[in-house]
């Protein structure tokens, strides 16, 4: 049941708005993203970095599995603002708000039964392989 106070406001065609995340605004959500990090996988459910088809993508990338930081959208939205980095999206259908390289890509079981979405997914990596390729030593 609405307290006084919220029946009050509708009444006057005022909107309420809630927090999803209420917690985030306290700090204890809050994610960091390793030093080492080069590549976020986001999905919403993110796939094990020893599968098959994610292993093959990172040693074309020449990425090491500790260098991957496997996200769900709901935690990406807790990164913090700073610092840039190279994504692989996996059937999300709206893109990334943040800065940095996205690959875009069906979901992982779409995708190893599509060899159209595989060399989409090939030809943005290889139009990206100056940055995605390039990491400060």
């Amino acid at each position: 049941m609405a307290s006084r106070r919220d029946w009050l406001l509708q009444q006057m065609g005022i909107t309420q708005y809630q927090l999803r995340r209420p917690r985030a605004l306290k700090g204890e959500i809050a994610l960091t993203v390793a030093p080492d990090t080069r590549l976020l996988i986001v999905a919403t459910v993110p796939p094990a970095l020893d599968d098959a088809l994610v292993a093959d993508v990172l040693r074309a990338l020449a990425i090491e599995p500790h260098q991957v930081m496997p996200l769900t959208p709901d935690q990406v939205a807790m990164l913090p603002e700073e610092g840039e980095y190279a994504s692989w999206c996996l059937g999300l259908s709206d893109p990334l708000t943040r800065a940095g390289i996205q690959l875009d890509s069906p979901a992982l079981d779409e995708l190893y039964y599509n060899g159209a979405a595989k060399r989409a997914l090939w030809r943005q990596i290889c139009e990206h392989d100056g940055h995605l390729l390039s990491h400060p030593e």
